[in-house]
C-alpha cells in the first residue's frame, strides 16, 4: 500500500512539473503580458482622468456655476447622506474617459476599417440598351427586349 502512495506522488510531481511549464507558458503568452499592461496604463490613467476631473474641469465649470467642489455636495434624509457632488464627478471623469476612446480609439479604427474595406469597382457586366433603357450583357449584338441592333462592345475578359 505504502509502494502505491509512493507510485501516486511520483506521478503527481511530475504532472505537477508539466503544471509548472504549462503555467509558465500561460503567464509568458504575448497577449497576457499585454492585458496586465493595458490594466495598469488603464489605471494609471483613470488617475490621471480623476485629477484633471477634480483640479481642473470642476473648478472651471464652478466658475460659472458658483460651487468649485462637487465632491462636497450632499443631503441628508433620516441620517442617511447621499453624496451626489461625487457622483457628478464620476460622471464628468466618465465622459471624458469616453470622449477619449472615442475620438482617439474608436473613431481612428473606423476609419482604418473603412479605407480597408474600400474595393475597386467590379467590371460592369451589363449595358444599357440605347433604344428601350433595358439592362443587356455587354457582348449582345441585339436587345433581347427590342431586338434593336447593339454596338460591339469588348466583353470583360475572364481569363487570366
Amino acid at each position: 500500500m505504502q509502494q502505491r502512495v509512493r507510485g501516486g506522488l511520483s506521478q503527481g510531481v511530475s504532472s505537477s512539473g508539466g503544471l509548472l511549464k504549462e503555467f509558465k507558458e500561460f503567464i509568458l503568452r504575448g497577449n497576457v503580458v499585454s492585458l496586465a499592461v493595458a490594466v495598469l496604463i488603464a489605471t494609471a490613467f483613470g488617475t490621471v482622468v480623476s485629477s484633471l476631473t477634480d483640479n481642473i474641469i470642476t473648478p472651471f465649470i464652478g466658475m460659472f456655476g458658483g460651487t468649485p467642489n462637487f465632491s462636497a455636495l450632499s443631503f441628508s434624509i433620516n441620517e442617511s447622506e447621499f453624496g451626489y457632488g461625487r457622483f457628478i464627478n464620476d460622471i464628468i471623469s466618465f465622459l471624458i474617459v469616453a470622449a477619449i476612446i472615442f475620438f482617439f480609439i474608436v473613431k481612428p479604427m473606423n476609419t482604418l476599417i473603412e479605407r480597408s474595406k474600400r474595393e475597386t469597382p467590379a467590371d460592369p457586366e451589363e449595358k444599357k440598351c440605347p433604344e428601350c433603357l433595358s439592362d443587356i450583357p455587354l457582348a449582345a449584338s441585339r436587345c433581347r427586349y427590342c431586338a434593336s441592333e447593339q454596338p460591339v462592345s469588348a466583353a470583360p475578359s475572364t481569363a487570366r
